[in-house]
């Protein structure tokens, strides 16, 4: 059975902030409302940390809009994907992983149109062997099953494999917890350290390493 590598989305695969902030941009200029709000909105978003029924919910309060939450909830999930993009080299880096004989996949929270329609735009669906997306499952990270569905759409066994995230928690210590080995990608966000097996600044780094590892994807001089 071939190796198996998983792959957080937001903030790893995609710039998730990138967009954030265009969509921040969009959203300020398209209702008027000032030019200290795509900062404000930026702060209240905390590099996606908070809820985003609780974003809403904040933002609506805010600016005294019209709009129910859910409804400015929707329109945000359905334009963000137009907004995310996947570097051409992570895109390749994706094509040489399988050709080197890894199954890959992805593993994320967050609703099911959102993040489907951001594997689909950004191009990964066609580079990835299967994915998992809290949303549409019913179970997030860090809990094991999210890291268990994605490897049975791979084909691939969670023994043995590797799952690369930005997030402490619900990528190395939810991958750790689901049996796989971690890298971490260190944005340089200030993070305590989270034991993971490596840590990379950027997921092509991961890639590479994950590429040079023996056939089976066992790192020399470890397990």
């Amino acid at each position: 059975m071939r190796p198996l590598a998983l792959f957080d989305l937001d903030n790893t695969l995609i710039d998730r902030l990138a967009a954030f902030r265009l969509w921040a941009a969009e959203f300020a200029a398209g209702r008027g409302l000032g030019p200290d709000a795509v900062e404000w909105l930026a702060r209240l978003d905390a590099d996606g940390s908070v809820p985003m029924d609780v974003f809403f919910a904040r933002v609506r309060e805010r600016f005294a809009l019209a709009e129910p939450v859910e409804e400015l909830w929707r329109a945000y999930r359905a334009r963000l994907p137009f907004l995310v993009e996947c570097r051409a080299e992570v895109l390749a880096g994706l094509d040489r992983l399988r050709a080197a004989g890894w199954a890959v996949g992805i593993v994320t929270n967050g609703m099911a149109d959102n993040q489907t329609g951001k594997i689909r735009r950004t191009g990964l669906a066609e580079r990835v062997d299967g994915w998992a997306i809290s949303g549409a499952e019913g179970v997030r990270k860090p809990g094991a099953r999210l890291f268990e569905i994605a490897a049975d759409r791979c084909g691939a066994a969670l023994e043995g494999g590797w799952m690369v995230g930005d997030d402490p928690d619900k990528d190395v210590a939810g991958g750790r917890g689901a049996g796989l080995r971690t890298i971490w990608v260190d944005r340089g966000t200030g993070v305590a350290d989270p034991r993971a097996d490596l840590a990379v600044d950027d997921v092509l780094a991961a890639m590479e390493v994950l590429i040079g590892m023996p056939e089976g994807g066992t790192r020399a001089g470890g397990s």
